[in-house]
């Protein structure tokens, strides 16, 4: 049984950790860089990207998920988990940073605010569709080397949802906030 870690500092926490139980998964909540021993992958909940940032910062983690990520310490990051592994943020704060670890390029908001929230059925390869729900979602609006899970499309042509790089895969929508645990079973699946 893999364990998997569930940054647990701000954002969807239990929603993220109930679906990693559902998928097999052994779960530890991570608030301290010793909650990090162990683990064989790690979750980065949706929640305000930018007060996740100074947690990390504050709380000591954002050293020990670097030294973890560059060993390969696999990661699923979504909405502003997404924000945080991204290359490059659009619409972010002057201060804000990111691990870098997905080849993309994401506008915080990008499908709009809060009262702009939807869902909407998402094509995911090798699952079918899922239930994709959108709530002040970062858009992917360049991607590179990336593998493209799931994209979908707003009326104004095709935009990545869910990628993954190697260990490490980001998704816009909060997969966590539904019954279907298939995309947190690839994720456990693939530890």
């Amino acid at each position: 049984m893999p364990r998997v870690g569930v940054l647990a500092l701000q954002g969807d926490v239990r929603e993220h950790a109930s679906a990693l139980s559902a998928s097999g998964a052994d779960v530890v909540l991570v608030r301290t860089p010793e909650h990090l021993s162990n683990v064989d992958g790690l979750v980065i909940p949706g929640g305000e990207s930018t007060a996740i940032a100074h947690l990390l910062t504050t709380s000591g983690l954002r050293e020990s998920l670097r030294e973890g990520f560059a060993t390969g310490l696999p990661v699923f990051g979504t909405c502003a988990g997404l924000i945080l592994l991204s290359q490059n943020v659009l619409d972010g704060r002057r201060d804000q940073w990111s691990f870098g670890l997905l080849d993309v390029t994401v506008r915080r908001n990008g499908y709009g605010r809060q009262i702009a929230s939807f869902e909407t059925p998402i094509a995911v390869a090798g699952i079918g569709d899922v239930p994709g729900v959108f709530i002040r979602a970062p858009r992917m609006t360049q991607w590179g080397d990336v593998e493209v899970l799931a994209s979908y499309d707003r009326g104004d042509g095709e935009h990545p949802v869910l990628v993954r790089r190697g260990t490490a895969w980001g998704c816009s929508f909060h997969p966590e906030l539904t019954s279907d645990i298939r995309i947190h079973q690839l994720f456990v699946d693939s530890l």
